[in-house]
C-alpha cells in the first residue's frame, strides 16, 4: 500500500475544504465587496470542512455505520460524560476569562490603552446609532457582552460546528492514526489476507509522542485554510496579506487546546462551544479600547501576540495536568 493510497481520505477531505472555501470566496477576489458581505460571506465558508467530512463518509467509508461514523468523528458526548460535561462548561465560561485576561495582560504590557470609563471606541464603533439607542452605552455594552458570553455561543456553535466537525471531530483523529475514522484495510492490504474492523483493539499506533506532531501540523492546515479571507486582511486589516501567515500561529495554539478538549472527551461538542464562545467574544474585548489610539489587533487581546502567550501556557498547563493520547 503506497503512501499516496494511504492517504487518499486526507487528500478529498483537504481538496474539498479548501476548494469549496475558496469557490465561497470568490466574490472577494473578483471585484468590490461591502465589509458586511465581507463578513456574510465567512459564514457559510465555515461549512466547508463538514462538506469534507461528508466527502469521505459517502466516498471512502461508504459502508461504515452512521452511528458508528458519528461515534468516530466526536458526534457523540464521548464514552464519558462525567469528562464531557465539565469541559462543555470549561468551554463556555473559561474562553470569556481568557478573553478578559488577555485584554488585561495587553493593557499591563502596553499594547492597549483601556477606556473603561469613556468607552469611547465602543461609541465610535456605534457611530450614528449612538443617538438612537435607548439605552447608556455602558449598560449596552454589558448587555451586549452578557449575551456573547452566554447566548452567542450556542448560536455560534451552528457554524462553528461546519469547521469543528472537520478539524477537530475528523482530521485530527486521523492525523493521529485512528483506525475508526480511516479507511477499512482490505484483504490485499492486510498481512494475512483479513480485513481489520474499524475500531478494532490492537490496530494503529498509540504513542502520545505522536500528539504534539498532528496538533501543530492540524493547526497549520487550519490557518491555512483560512487564506481566502486572511490574505484580505482579516482578523489583523493593517497587515494586509500578511495577516494570513501571523493567523496561522493562532490557530496551531488555539486549535492545540481544541484539540485537548476533543482528545480528552472523545467529543466535537467542547470545542464547538469553545470555538463559538471566542467568535462571539475576541473583537467585542478590543472595543474597550481608546479611540484616540486604537489597539493593534496583532499585538492585542486573545488573538493577538499577548493571547498567544497567554494560550500557550494554559495548553502547557493542560497537557501536563490532563495528558491526552492517540485515540483507541
Amino acid at each position: 500500500m503506497t503512501v499516496i493510497r494511504r492517504h487518499t481520505d486526507v487528500w478529498l477531505f483537504l481538496l474539498v475544504a479548501f476548494g469549496a472555501s475558496w469557490l465561497i470566496a470568490l466574490p472577494l477576489w473578483t471585484g468590490p465587496v461591502s465589509p458586511a458581505a465581507f463578513q456574510l460571506l465567512g459564514i457559510p465558508i465555515m461549512f466547508t470542512p463538514s462538506l469534507g467530512v461528508l466527502a469521505v463518509w459517502l466516498t471512502r467509508r461508504r459502508g461504515t455505520p452512521l452511528k458508528e461514523w458519528a461515534r468516530a468523528t466526536g458526534l457523540t458526548l464521548g464514552p464519558d460524560r462525567g469528562t464531557t460535561a465539565p469541559l462543555l462548561v470549561t468551554a463556555l465560561l473559561g474562553v470569556p476569562l481568557l478573553v478578559a485576561v488577555a485584554l488585561l495582560v495587553s493593557a499591563a504590557v502596553g499594547v492597549v490603552s483601556l477606556d473603561f470609563a469613556g468607552l469611547s471606541l465602543y461609541r465610535a464603533q456605534l457611530g450614528a446609532a449612538l443617538d438612537k439607542v435607548p439605552l447608556d452605552p455602558g449598560v449596552l455594552y454589558v448587555v451586549q457582552v452578557a449575551q456573547a458570553v452566554l447566548i452567542a455561543p450556542f448560536i455560534n456553535a451552528i457554524p462553528a460546528f461546519g469547521e469543528e466537525w472537520g478539524w477537530r471531530g475528523w482530521l485530527l483523529p486521523r492525523l493521529l492514526g485512528d483506525p475508526a475514522v480511516a479507511p477499512v484495510p482490505t484483504a490485499s492490504q492486510v498481512p494475512g489476507g483479513s480485513p481489520v474492523p474499524a475500531g478494532a483493539p490492537g490496530t494503529g499506533e498509540r504513542r502520545p509522542a505522536r500528539v504534539w506532531p498532528a496538533m501543530v501540523l492540524s493547526g497549520v492546515i487550519w490557518g491555512l485554510w483560512h487564506a481566502p479571507l486572511t490574505l484580505k486582511g482579516y482578523n489583523y486589516p493593517a497587515l494586509g496579506a500578511w495577516a494570513a501567515v501571523l493567523f496561522i500561529g493562532f490557530c496551531v495554539i488555539f486549535g492545540a487546546l481544541l484539540g485537548w478538549m476533543r482528545l480528552r472527551s472523545r467529543s466535537v461538542w467542547p470545542a464547538v462551544i469553545a470555538h463559538g464562545s471566542l467568535n462571539a467574544l475576541a473583537g467585542q474585548a478590543l472595543l474597550l479600547g481608546d479611540a484616540d489610539a486604537p489597539p493593534n489587533p496583532a499585538l492585542a487581546g486573545i488573538t493577538g501576540i499577548v493571547g498567544w502567550v497567554l494560550l500557550a501556557v494554559v495548553v502547557v498547563i493542560a497537557y501536563r495536568l490532563r495528558p491526552v493520547a492517540v485515540p483507541r
